[in-house]
């Protein structure tokens, strides 16, 4: 089975033929993206590198289009909505809200955190957990903040 990287790479091919400019352009960018992080760290491109810089760039463009809103440019969230589209489907799925509500709950009673201060060792623990790499960790602080009190 072929690597995210390879995948990516054999798409840019392939919307290139298409002549599809949106796709290519946000396809190749990920591509400079992820040689310029496997330089950055003197390694080779491997899985974890590809979907972490990924992963990154989706949030800089999710962080993008909040200011983009803020000043009224709608063309440009909706030019970086499709490019965050296209990024998505080398991601790796998600884990469910209820499964990972179940992670939190296990993680509090299993660090015995009672307190907001303790917020740290309930996150240490999630990134412990085999499924760290499928939890949106963003999202997981403002839960674990609303559980604790």
């Amino acid at each position: 089975m072929a690597t995210t990287y390879e995948t990516l790479r054999a798409d840019i091919i392939v919307s290139m033929k298409a002549r599809d400019s949106v796709t290519t352009t946000a396809l190749r960018t990920a591509d400079a993206g992820i040689k310029r992080a496997a330089m950055d760290a003197n390694k080779e491109i491997d899985e974890a590198l590809t979907i972490a810089t990924m992963r990154k760039a989706v949030k800089n463009l999710t962080d993008a289009n909040v200011e983009f809103a803020k000043g009224g440019r709608a063309d440009l969230v909706a030019a970086n909505e499709s490019e965050i589209l296209i990024l998505s489907k080398y991601l790796p799925k998600g884990l469910d809200a209820a499964i990972v509500e179940a992670l939190i709950v296990a993680a509090i009673a299993s660090t015995g955190a009672q307190s907001k201060k303790e917020m740290g060792k309930v996150i240490g623990a999630l990134k412990q957990h085999p499924d760290a790499a499928l939890i949106d960790f963003g999202a997981v602080s403002k839960l674990v903040q609303a559980k604790l009190p």
